[in-house]
């Protein structure tokens, strides 16, 4: 086991164990802000892979906007900022094992889809080499086409649904706006 190794595994493990605290705790700030620790961890791991455009990415939309969004929402309804038991409905077991359910779906749907794919089909160059191909080594071009070539339209539906939540946390935080009555 080289270093990189072992910096990776470290990642991983701050980033299950934050993703873990992020759904146990019962204070809504902390949970944001075990998200963040977890995002951050995983931008850890893209750059110990060498994936530096990603981990930049990562960075900026999900610590940067996502979590920021996240927190914008939690201040503008007013949710609890203290210890709330309102969060936890007791469905522990049930939850527990939808999320079990859940991941043996996910393994045996990337098993599956992937079964036959060696992870060495990409190209690979060295960082030197001058005949390497633009698209080896998951270069911010080839990322770039798949982003807004492929993945362009659940891109811009999410940003309308991340528009809408914020415009309905903001409706729903106004004690100014006048009541109807009579419906």
């Amino acid at each position: 086991m080289t270093g990189r190794d072992l910096v990776f595994a470290l990642l991983g493990v701050v980033a299950v164990g934050a993703g873990a605290l992020v759904v146990t705790t019962r204070q809504l700030v902390h949970a944001a802000l075990w998200l963040v620790v977890s995002f951050g961890a995983l931008a850890g791991c893209y750059l110990v892979l060498t994936a530096e455009f990603v981990a930049w990415v990562q960075v900026l939309i999900y610590v940067g906007a996502v979590v920021v969004l996240l927190l914008f929402g939690i201040m503008l309804t007013r949710a609890p900022v203290g210890p709330s038991e309102g969060l936890d409905s007791g469905n522990r077991w049930a939850a527990l094992a939808v999320a079990l359910g859940t991941a043996v779906l996910l393994v045996t749907v990337l098993v599956m889809g992937f079964r036959w794919t060696a992870l060495n089909d990409a190209p690979r160059c060295a960082p030197d080499a001058a005949s390497c191909p633009a698209k080896a080594n998951g270069s911010a071009e080839h990322l770039g086409e798949a982003v807004f070539r492929t993945w362009v339209l659940p891109f811009e539906v999410l940003s309308v649904l991340l528009l809408a939540a914020l415009v309905g946390a903001i409706v729903l935080s106004r004690t100014d706006l006048p009541t109807r009555r009579g419906r």
